[in-house]
């Protein structure tokens, strides 16, 4: 139930005046809310991007093209265009005592603009100058006023990002409506001490400071009350986790014991020894099993740190108890994949593995779903197939779910419904930024595996510029000579009209003319089984250089290729960068890799290159990503509906995050049922920033 106070802000803002059905449709598509109705919270957290600084009043003679100023001009004559023209613009001549201002205006109407800039009259004008035919021009002024209406005009003018067919003026009008339903009255759901600490403005001043800013600096991320509503948002989202966590954890586990035979049994099949992160990992895991708690733990790691391995012993632990695991991957690929680097260990422990995608089909389908159900599977590897209501387990202990961001928070619990009181591994091979672990995982425990396994060879790293193809074609045919293997990595499948990148299919038809039977190509639009053949053929040596897309970035393991080329690699991500380049280096062998770049390098792109020149540190590479990207498109959220923030800006904000944490926790433990004055309060906090699906779990068994 929503705190009856709030119910203001929930109104749709067709209730605001002005806005009929085709403005709320433009407001829909501003506010992201194209499948329910734009409400007022949704205009309120619509935040600023800059300001118009309406305190720069220059002479006419004193304007500097192509800059944004207000000006004080006398109207001295209108030249509408002829009737039979219409379309040509309407031009209003205007002056001061210094120089001379044509006013244009397209498509407006001839008594609209006579009424609004009557001839004789002074106005004050404000919008952005500049030179046409050397004479001093305004298009489409943003505000037309007279000396009453400048008095009362903000010298201080926000600008927000708009949707095509809204003006700016009736966004702000709408959020100047706005902003006076907002309940003068809401409760104060930040701890006292800290608001005064931090010298933090209430919620509802705070949001007037933004929406009405007096200097500069009121529109500021770094700014208090800027930074005030974003802890708000902060707040939200760590207590919505924190009761996230304390719902999994007072519903029983089923505690797991083993005596660990069976991971001593893939141990001593290892070619290698175990890392001191895997370890540590290991340990906390089989401790966490142990529990009559469920688990629920984030184990992330850098490009080959081992996590498959350590997902095998967390299962292996369970096994031997006589209960089921499954590992699910995001892509069919990174299925196979997981399956390839399982199966041979597990035959030598004698687990009983299978696979299920969406490409077993018929009888062999039948037969493991039988067999799952059955019990005569310890383990499946799969994708989403997994979900399926088909797919029924004899005795789920443990789902290991991996690069979960790729399939959507929510489904996160889908596979851990297949078993009573089933353990939650997550496992991600994107080093996540320290924040967004708080951000998006703070509902679980972390292990980090921070070493590369043993041989792990240093990568060259190398920036070409794309003119010098030539030689990178030269380069990689010696390589090529002396038998090494190669990837050239390209962004588009086909050529497009649109976009002047590399095609991987146009490459590949060009490099076979050069090396013939050699290359091999894969994307992600070939069928399942044509680019599995592709990738064995590569696999097993007897093609040499592959061209692909980025359907390699993850995953895929061939410890004799030791080139990587990705060509436009300035429109890459540094995370997408730095996984391609974890395809190599795998082996014995000195690797190499080429970042083919088309100049001129805007500064983002510059320094995504210059890092991949620096540091192979995945978890460094990681935080500059958050520093160039923000938070949405490093963890690939800006695709897959996760929510993302409306006021905080990680990079600006994150600096807050434990707190946030650590007072949420804080307030769980004295008040678990948010039941006292401040945990009502923070049920309106929840409401407020849509974290109110944790609410529920406050009444849920």
């Amino acid at each position: 139930m929503r705190p009856p106070l709030l119910n203001p802000l929930f109104a749709p803002v067709s209730t605001l005046p002005g806005i009929g059905p085709r403005l709320e449709k433009l407001y829909a598509r501003l506010l992201a809310r194209e499948d329910e109705k734009p409400r007022l919270v949704d205009l309120l957290f619509h935040f600023p991007t800059g300001f118009v600084d309406r305190r720069n009043r220059p002479k006419l003679s004193e304007v500097v093209p192509d800059t944004v100023v207000t000006v004080a001009v006398t109207v001295e004559g209108h030249r509408p265009p002829p009737p039979n023209r219409p379309r040509l613009p309407y031009n209003i001549d205007t002056a001061d005592n210094t120089n001379t201002l044509t006013i244009t205006y397209f498509n407006a109407r001839r008594d609209y603009l006579e009424k609004l800039l009557p001839e004789g009259e002074v106005r004050y004008v404000s919008g952005k100058a500049t030179l046409y035919d050397g004479h001093l021009q305004m298009v489409h002024p943003d505000r037309v006023v007279d000396e009453a209406g400048f008095a009362t005009l903000p010298l201080i003018d926000p600008v927000y990002p708009l949707t095509e067919g809204l003006h700016p003026n009736q966004l702000r009008r709408a959020i100047e409506a706005a902003l006076d339903r907002v309940p003068k009255t809401l409760p104060e759901w930040q701890d006292a001490d800290w608001v005064k600490r931090n010298n933090f403005e209430d919620f509802v001043e705070a949001l007037r400071r933004v929406h009405r800013p007096q200097t500069p600096d009121d529109i500021k991320p770094d700014n208090a009350a800027w930074s005030r509503l974003a802890y708000d948002e902060l707040l939200a989202g760590q207590l919505a986790l924190a009761l996230l966590r304390a719902h999994q954890r007072t519903r029983a586990g089923r505690g797991t014991a083993a005596e660990g035979r069976l991971r001593a049994r893939i141990i001593a099949a290892l070619p290698y020894s175990l890392t001191p992160s895997q370890e540590r990992a290991v340990t906390d895991i089989v401790a966490d099993l142990a529990q009559p708690t469920r688990m629920l733990r984030l184990l992330q790691g850098d490009v080959g740190s081992g996590k498959t391995v350590v997902a095998l012993l967390a299962a292996a632990h369970v096994i031997e108890a006589g209960r089921q695991a499954a590992l699910m991957a995001p892509t069919e690929i990174l299925a196979r994949q997981h399956f390839a680097t399982i199966a041979p260990l597990a035959e030598k422990a004698r687990l009983r593995v299978a696979i299920l995608t969406g490409r077993e089909r018929g009888r062999e389908r039948e037969e493991t779903l039988a067999a799952l159900a059955a019990g005569a599977i310890d383990l499946v590897v799969g994708t989403h197939a997994l979900f399926q209501d088909e797919v029924a387990f004899h005795d789920l202990a443990l789902a290991i779910v991996d690069e979960q961001h790729r399939f959507g928070v929510h489904q996160r619990l889908a596979l851990a419904r297949k078993g009573a009181a089933v353990d939650l591994l997550v496992l991600t091979a994107t080093p996540i930024p320290r924040t967004l672990v708080l951000t998006y995982f703070g509902d679980m425990d972390v292990s980090a595996l921070h070493e590369k396994p043993a041989g792990r060879q240093k990568i060259d790293t190398r920036a070409i510029p794309l003119e010098r193809l030539n030689d990178v074609i030269e380069a990689v045919a010696r390589a090529l000579d002396e038998g090494r293997r190669a990837y050239w990595v390209c962004p588009l499948v086909a050529e497009s009209e649109l976009v002047d990148l590399a095609a991987a299919e146009e490459r590949f038809a060009a490099l076979k003319k050069r090396f013939g039977a050699l290359v091999d190509l894969v994307h992600g639009q070939m069928r399942g089984p044509d680019k599995d053949r592709a990738m064995a053929r590569f696999a097993a040596g007897e093609t040499r250089l592959l061209v692909a897309t980025t359907v390699i970035e993850v995953g895929v393991d061939v410890p004799a290729a030791s080139v990587m080329v990705i060509e436009h690699a300035e429109r890459f991500g540094l995370a997408q960068l730095h996984q391609l380049r974890g395809r190599i280096g795998r082996g014995a062998e000195r690797s190499t890799c080429l970042l083919l770049y088309k100049g001129p390098l805007g500064e983002t792109a510059k320094a995504r290159l210059a890092i991949m020149r620096e540091t192979d540190d995945g978890f460094r590479i990681a935080e500059e990503d958050l520093r160039l990207r923000g938070e949405g498109d490093v963890l690939g959220t800006r695709q897959s509906g996760v929510p993302g923030f409306h006021i905080a800006r990680l990079e600006v904000h994150g600096k807050y995050l434990t707190a946030a944490r650590d007072d949420a926790s804080l307030v769980l433990s004295r008040d678990p049922k948010l039941s006292s004055p401040r945990g009502e309060a923070l049920r309106a906090l929840l409401y407020l920033f849509a974290r109110d699906e944790a609410i529920r779990l406050l009444g849920a068994g």
